[in-house]
């Protein structure tokens, strides 16, 4: 037997003792997305934890992930592989801050992008994601001021897209932010067939070559339907170990990124992301640590936005 299929089979085994979910993002390595009950976007991995019987939830995502997690399940235990394993849209993102914010624009209405942390959500007026954001913001009255945070990208995107004014939190995500307009132009020559998909946390430029622009589910779900043979990929190419076992007769290609990082590749994965290993999902559920807590008034505070975002995600 190789020596991962025995930490494989070690991670299944501790899995069913601890009576535990392990949710994997699609960013995570393929051999986490391999041994992981659920594998998706952080909402979605958070609702799908709600729905079984486990007792702990392991969530090999970044922090905030974890987070959401644990607001939606407080009485589970929630364990992460790496406590480091951060974000840059959260980091950049304080509490603090964004109630300083907040005090200059004491009218304003908060819309914060779930990637972000559990204080900052406490603090917003509603969460959205990459999939539902546009149908909320559109939610508001018109006249009402809001504040984004805290990606800037997926941000003005959003102002194109709904027309609604907002004043942007100067948040940025690492990788998305990496890929090249030029390079991206040049790349499409070269592929004329090959459709563009790229995730709303990219650049306006990049966005604009784009032909399908969507949450990672949304860019999935076209690899997987759409009757285009090639596509070219700008978000963090985790994704492509999901495409590829949706629709393996297609071709995938990773969407060129800016200057020295393209001579390595290694400036369009997520550094956060890539701390977590399958030997690192082993020790969580053995030692039932790293764990996320949050303390219960922050916890319930972000809880009331993210219910008001579940509900005007349905309404029609």
């Amino acid at each position: 037997m190789l020596a991962h299929d025995s930490l494989a089979d070690e991670v299944v085994a501790l899995k069913k003792s601890r009576r535990a979910v392990i949710l994997a993002h699609y960013y995570q390595e393929s051999d986490i997305q391999d041994v992981a009950d659920f594998v998706g976007d952080s909402l979605q991995l958070s609702q799908e934890a709600q729905a079984t019987e486990a007792e702990v939830i392991c969530f090999a995502g970044v922090h905030f992930m974890a987070e959401v997690a644990k607001i939606l399940n407080p009485t589970r235990t929630v364990v992460v592989p790496d406590l480091e394993a951060g974000c840059s849209l959260s980091d950049a993102c304080p509490p603090a801050g964004l109630a300083a914010f907040k005090a200059q624009h004491p009218g304003a209405k908060v819309v914060a992008y779930i990637n972000c942390s559990a204080g900052v959500k406490a603090l917003a007026d509603v969460i959205v994601t990459s999939s539902n954001a546009e149908k909320i913001v559109k939610s508001f009255p018109a006249g009402q001021e809001l504040l984004f945070v805290p990606d800037k990208n997926l941000g003005r995107y959003l102002v194109e897209k709904t027309g609604r004014p907002m004043i942007l939190w100067e948040g940025a995500c690492i990788v998305h932010e990496q890929y090249n307009e030029r390079k991206l132009v040049q790349m499409k020559a070269r592929h004329p067939g090959a459709l563009v998909l790229a995730h709303p946390e990219c650049e306006g430029p990049v966005l604009r070559h784009a032909d399908v622009v969507g949450s990672t589910k949304a860019l999935l779900e076209c690899v997987r339907k759409d009757p285009a043979r090639e596509f070219i990929v700008a978000t963090e190419p985790g994704i492509f170990h999901e495409m590829e076992r949706a629709a393996p007769q297609k071709a995938l290609l990773e969407a060129p990124i800016h200057g020295a990082c393209a001579a390595t590749g290694a400036c369009n994965t997520c550094p956060h992301m890539k701390r977590n290993t399958l030997e690192k999902v082993r020790d969580a559920l053995a030692n039932l640590a790293p764990r996320v807590d949050l303390e219960e008034g922050v916890r319930a505070g972000a809880f009331v936005p993210m219910q008001r975002m579940l509900e005007l995600s349905k309404a029609a």
